[in-house]
């Protein structure tokens, strides 16, 4: 089902991982609408004002409701950042699937149960690693993303601890 509703664009100053994240607030009655009785994470597809998006995920906050992450692209496209008010007609995405690339499926079986480690995270925290590794715009950028993903379940990451790790390893050899 298709529901409409206007909000305003709000950004977290402060909230862990979540710091400088812009992003609009979906009351619990609104996601119950797009999927009833859910508090985990739903994909949703239709339009922000005009634009069209699909595979949007609407994240469950503490407190009742969802938050639905407006990335800078998203933002420059609509010409709109925080305190604007954006329209939304949203709906759950059912069918939404992201496939593994074949450069890190065969990366993660180079190494005895690695593959099998990701494939049993759910479906939303392995889609943060592939949308990320898809997202590199150079073949450098995309090989050390590859090392990165794999070192992280080398070592049982979560996507923000892998994160936070380069940023670490990133400082540590700037200091050298």
């Amino acid at each position: 089902m298709m529901v409409t509703l206007q909000a305003e664009i709000e950004r977290f100053e402060s909230n862990g991982e979540k710091t400088g994240w812009s992003y609009v607030f979906v009351p619990q009655e609104v996601a119950n609408q797009i999927k009833p009785d859910n508090r985990r994470e739903i994909r949703v597809k239709g339009f922000i004002d005009q634009l069209a998006v699909e595979g949007m995920c609407l994240m469950p906050v503490k407190s009742d409701g969802f938050i639905l992450p407006l990335n800078k692209l998203i933002r420059q496209k609509l010409r709109k950042e925080a305190g604007a008010t954006i329209g939304l007609q949203l709906e759950h995405h059912a069918d939404f699937k992201i496939e593994m690339p074949d450069d890190l499926e065969i990366c993660l079986m180079d190494e005895p149960g690695l593959l099998a480690q990701f494939l049993d995270r759910p479906k939303s925290h392995q889609n943060y690693f592939i949308n990320w590794l898809n997202s590199a715009k150079t073949e450098p950028t995309r090989t050390k993303r590859l090392v990165m993903i794999v070192n992280a379940m080398a070592h049982q990451w979560d996507f923000g601890m892998m994160i936070r790790e380069g940023r670490e390893a990133g400082s540590r050899e700037v200091g050298r």
